[in-house]
This record gives C-alpha cells, sequence and structure tokens, in this order.
C-alpha cells in the first residue's frame, strides 16, 4: 500500500496561487491525464528541504501534452509552447505551471514508469503522485548549469532518502553515465564525511568497478553539454568536440536541440531569416 504524504506548500503560498495549483492538479485529474508532480513538493518529501518555490511542476508524457494544455486552456489558464522539445506552460494570472515532458538535454522522457514509481501524495488537498526520489536523483544530477545547479539537491536527496533508495533500480538508471552517479556521491562523502555510511558501500564499490572497466574512447565528445546548455559551447563551437546530446552518443539530433534550446517563435525567425537570405542571393 502506497503511503500518504500531505504537504500543503513549501513556502507559504498565497492563497491566490494555491487555488491556481489546486484548480490545474484538479482539471488534469478530472480529465484522466497521468501526472506526477517534482520540483519543491517532491524534494520537500524526500529530502525535508523546504523552499521558495516561483512554479508548480508537472510532470506529464510527451504524448500527453497537448491534450494537458487543452484542458488548462478550456479551464481559464493562458497556455504556451515554451520550448517544444520538453517544455509547456500554463499561467493564471502570475502564477505559472511547468509542464515538464523531457529533460532538456535527450537523456530522460517522462514514462509509465515514472508514474508507476512516483508516491501517492495530498498537495493542497489534491490527491497527486510526487516523482521518486530515484527519479528525482536521475533529473536533478544533469542540471549543472552557470544559472542553476542543482548539485545541492542531489545531495539533499542522498542524505534524506538514501536509506529507502532501491539503489539497484538507481544504478541502472545510470547504466549509461555511472561515472556521474558516482561522482556525485563521492562528493555526498566530501560534503557529509559523518553520513557517508548511508550509501551502501557494496553500491559505491560496483560503481567503481563500473568507472574503472569503461571503454577508453578516442573520439572527442563533450558530455558537457548535457550538464549545461551554456558552458560547454565554445569546445563544440571552435574546439572541435562532439556535442554528447547527439546521436548515436546521446538521444538528440541537431533538429532536437534546437527545439530544445529554443521558442517557436524564435526557430521560425531564424528560418525566414534564412529563407530571405536564400532569396537575395
Amino acid at each position: 500500500m502506497a503511503e500518504t504524504y500531505q504537504l500543503h506548500s513549501p513556502d507559504n503560498l498565497p492563497e491566490a496561487t494555491a487555488r491556481s495549483y489546486r484548480k490545474a492538479m484538479i482539471l488534469l485529474t478530472e480529465a484522466g491525464i497521468p501526472f506526477l508532480l517534482g520540483g519543491a513538493y517532491a524534494l520537500a518529501y524526500h529530502s525535508n528541504i523546504v523552499r521558495h518555490t516561483k512554479d508548480l511542476d508537472i510532470f506529464l508524457k510527451p504524448e500527453d501534452r497537448d491534450r494537458a494544455l487543452s484542458v488548462l486552456a478550456e479551464g481559464g489558464y493562458r497556455t504556451e509552447i515554451r520550448y517544444d522539445y520538453w517544455l509547456a506552460k500554463a499561467f493564471m494570472g502570475d502564477d505559472m505551471i511547468d509542464l515538464i515532458y523531457r529533460s532538456p538535454n535527450g537523456v530522460n522522457s517522462i514514462t509509465d514508469e515514472w508514474l508507476d514509481r512516483a508516491i501517492t501524495a495530498e498537495v493542497l488537498g489534491v490527491p497527486v503522485k510526487l516523482c521518486s526520489a530515484e527519479h528525482m536523483v536521475l533529473s536533478k544530477c544533469y542540471v549543472l548549469n552557470n544559472d542553476r545547479n542543482d548539485l545541492a539537491d542531489v545531495l539533499h536527496l542522498f542524505l534524506g532518502a538514501a536509506e529507502s533508495f532501491n539503489w539497484e533500480y538507481l544504478l541502472k538508471l545510470f547504466s549509461k553515465h555511472p561515472r556521474l552517479l558516482l561522482g556525485h556521491l563521492i562528493l555526498f562523502g566530501f560534503v557529509y564525511p559523518s553520513e557517508r555510511q548511508v550509501v551502501p558501500s557494496r553500491y559505491m564499490q560496483r560503481l567503481i568497478d563500473e568507472v574503472r572497466s569503461e571503454d577508453a574512447t578516442f573520439e572527442p565528445i563533450c558530455n558537457g553539454t548535457l550538464l549545461s546548455h551554456s558552458q560547454y559551447r565554445k569546445d563544440i563551437q571552435e574546439n572541435g568536440f562532439i556535442d554528447g546530446r547527439l546521436l548515436p552518443h546521446g538521444n538528440m539530433t541537431e533538429e532536437d536541440i534546437a527545439a530544445a534550446s529554443f521558442t517557436p517563435a524564435e526557430l521560425a525567425d531564424a528560418q525566414a531569416s534564412v529563407v530571405a537570405a536564400a532569396d537575395t542571393r
């Protein structure tokens, strides 16, 4: 039987904001659109870190995005697709809801597996699901940008939830990038030296063995773009490195990267500029 967790607000929301969030969750639930909450609500559950949040993060499958936007628009929200590849938004006045269906680096898509492993919860009086701790770690380990860095969130997730992790499943989630998980776990032991024992030593050893057995690559790949959308641009554009997001190393095409980085309007403007330039030749 799944635990039911009651969380009213990570940051004492104004009542108008709470109503906006509550209405969106009810609309999606009544429409039969499966979703789960990430962001501050899931972090508060798993790590007991309570902080101000500027929006509500709703995770849903890519194929449910358009239906969710239609349901919210009919409910009085202003909606938009911000980045076609991974993010849509809904607004009620100044209140904002993010609809997230992929990670912008192409590593993750929200699937039934995310929903099946979610925590049963009650948020703002509405029965919902919260993102599992393992999937929170998966999504946050790849966020190490100059304008947003989720390292502290990951370490707090280890601190607050490591003893309840499904470690086999967590290692499976990082089967393609075990070095990234190992790096975060090593930093956890540095930040919290008295708490190192919460990470089972056998899983640390397995990760170390996996990293040691990794095949050497002589191809100049930069996986930094999986962690930051901006800080490794020079490596790709000037230093001859291959973007680690791109197939076959990653999961994205050049078109996917553009759709993850630019709004539909920006892409349309760029395409129009290319056409105009071609017409003048």
